[in-house]
């Protein structure tokens, strides 16, 4: 397929999808901006993100009144996954008095991060960013719970160990991470390298350049190498190449293992067969067979306030539950904050002490109609990364599969890497460390 197919492709996509989404914002709500990449190459990962959080917005705003009465103001911000877009978008909607921020984009989230302090907006990279700022003690304002990238690479490799009998049987395994050639794609390889030097398997590091679509160099890199392993941290357009690609060329499927943005029905449809077996990382569940659905469908979609319109075939993809979780933590946040300020509009302060002191149960989950969706989580000012475990979901050609426990990252490994690459980071800055202590 031609680069001219694939974006006319993306475009039939974004029509489908519907215009942008706003509801304007009236005296006594609380704004949340929304940045949004429903065209260029990224569109098919960025429809389903931008329409989840769209929808579950909406359903609390439709279903409970909004956060304890205050309801949200949400406006979406196209900028086609590029950083420079994506900036120019928070400083448009900045004016509005955003108290956070979700960039979904690694890229945008570096630019905000030295912006959040001075302007008091909460920055929230779920799952993705840079893994640095999950140290509170140097970061306040930057949010990556529930896990970052190093404690995904990490559980990766412990579920390889798991399938191959042992961390001990990690030595002289090849494995190859083929990885964006972005901010996003490089951030997992120092985990990876610190891993293959105490396990002593063999490690290759495979750059793809943006948009991804030109991959036969890498997989014939890949052919001559017969790795034992692959795992994959691709975007947009690279992630379905790259899917095709192994298949083609006869890889083991269930070998292969993209990261959480790397294992989307929009991944895998399109290799059709060639597809089945192919596994992935998650935080979250996919399947539309949760309570929350239910909510949504009858609270908006019923009132023809669906982000999809009348199609609801799409509600219950991973990228949509991903972001319909990432808007039910915003709002919980908001709501902890509410516990101690008031229910009332906040201001960015405020939500940041919500965001540091969330804490999600197992009830709260059934109560929201999430129970197994996610993990319980619970963050704190030095922990912004929170507890969350990952698992592992494989394509059976119509569906995704969970096919692994919950898997605790390596933390006596990724922590301690962590917190020096914050001082590193902060020192950039010019930041000083905070004692938590006293913030108890």
């Amino acid at each position: 397929m031609t680069l001219r197919a694939v974006l006319v492709g993306i475009l039939a996509l974004t029509v489908v999808a519907g215009p942008s989404v706003a509801r304007v914002q009236a005296a006594g709500e609380i704004f949340i901006p929304l940045l949004v990449y429903r065209t260029g190459p990224y569109a098919p990962n960025g429809i389903p993100i931008a329409n989840g959080a769209s929808d579950y917005f909406t359903l609390v705003n439709e279903r409970d009144g909004g956060i304890n009465t205050v309801k949200i103001a949400f406006e979406e911000c196209e900028d086609q996954y590029d950083t420079k877009q994506g900036v120019e978008c928070y400083e448009r909607l900045k004016a509005k008095n955003p108290v956070l921020v979700n960039p979904y984009s690694t890229g945008i989230t570096y630019q905000l991060i030295p912006k959040a302090p001075v302007d008091k907006i909460v920055v929230h990279s779920m799952g993705y960013g840079m893994t640095a700022t999950a140290d509170g003690r140097w970061f306040p304002w930057v949010f990556n719970f529930p896990m970052t990238y190093w404690s995904q690479a990490s559980a990766f490799v412990k579920y390889v160990a798991q399938q191959e009998g042992g961390m001990d049987k990690l030595k002289g395994k090849k494995i190859a991470h083929i990885f964006h050639n972005s901010p996003y794609g490089k951030e997992a390889n120092p985990t990876l390298e610190d891993l293959a030097r105490r396990h002593a398997f063999e490690l290759t590091l495979l750059a793809v350049d943006h948009p991804g679509q030109e991959q036969k160099a890498t997989w014939l890199q890949i052919r001559r190498l017969n790795p034992d392993w692959i795992y994959i941290s691709g975007w947009g357009v690279m992630n379905q190449v790259a899917v095709k690609e192994a298949g083609s060329i006869g890889v083991k499927m269930d070998r292969v293992v993209g990261n959480w943005w790397t294992g989307t029905e929009t991944d895998v449809i399109p290799a059709g067969d060639a597809a089945k077996g192919y596994k992935s990382m998650a935080f979250t569940a996919p399947g539309a067979e949760f309570k929350v659905h239910q909510d949504i469908f009858k609270h908006v979609y019923d009132k023809g306030k669906g982000a999809y319109g009348n199609d609801r075939a799409k509600v219950g993809e991973v990228l949509y539950n991903r972001m319909v979780v990432n808007a039910m933590l915003n709002v919980e946040a908001i709501r902890t904050a509410m516990t101690k300020y008031g229910n009332k509009p906040l201001t960015g302060e405020q939500v940041r002490w919500g965001f540091e002191n969330l804490n999600i149960t197992d009830k709260r989950l059934e109560e929201l109609g999430m129970k197994g969706m996610m993990r319980p989580l619970r963050v704190t000012c030095e922990n912004h990364e929170g507890n969350g475990l990952a698992f592992v979901q494989q394509w059976d050609g119509k569906k995704w599969n969970v096919v692994s426990d919950w898997i605790e990252p390596i933390r006596d490994v990724v922590r301690p890497k962590l917190e020096a690459e914050a001082v590193a980071e902060a020192k950039k800055l010019n930041y000083t460390m905070r004692d938590c202590a006293k913030e108890k």
